[in-house]
C-alpha cells in the first residue's frame, strides 16, 4: 500500500477543477478544512470514479445512497479537501476503510 497523499481542494467541476485519485483500487476521506471534521470516507475497486459520485447531479458520475451528504460536499465545496491512499486490491482498501472508521469517526457514513 502506498502511503496518503497530501490533503488537497475537493475539485469544482463548475470551474474545470481537476481530481487527482487512483484509477485502481483506493480509500478516500473527506474533510471540513475549516472545522477539521472528517466529512465521508470510502473506498472503490475504481477510487476515481467513486470519488466522482460524491457530488451531485449534474456535477456527480454514479449513484449515492443518500443526497444529503452529496449536497453538504457542493454546499461546503470552497472548505472540503480530500486524501487518497492507494492499495493494491478492492478487498486491501476494504480492510483499510474499516480500520479507519474506528479511528476517526466522519459526518456521513460511506
Amino acid at each position: 500500500m502506498a502511503e496518503w497523499s497530501r490533503w488537497l481542494p475537493f475539485p469544482d467541476p463548475r470551474k474545470g477543477n481537476l481530481l487527482v485519485a487512483p484509477y485502481g483500487a483506493g480509500v478516500y476521506e473527506l474533510r471540513n478544512r475549516k472545522t477539521k471534521q472528517y466529512v465521508l470516507r470510502g473506498m472503490g475497486a475504481n477510487c476515481a470514479y467513486r470519488m466522482s459520485s460524491i457530488l451531485p447531479k449534474p456535477f456527480g458520475q454514479g449513484t449515492r445512497n443518500n443526497e444529503e451528504k452529496r449536497l453538504y460536499v457542493l454546499n461546503h465545496l470552497p472548505h472540503i479537501e480530500y486524501r487518497y491512499q492507494s492499495c493494491t486490491s478492492a478487498s486491501t482498501a476494504r480492510l483499510l476503510e474499516a480500520a479507519r472508521k474506528k479511528e476517526e469517526p466522519c459526518l456521513f457514513n460511506t
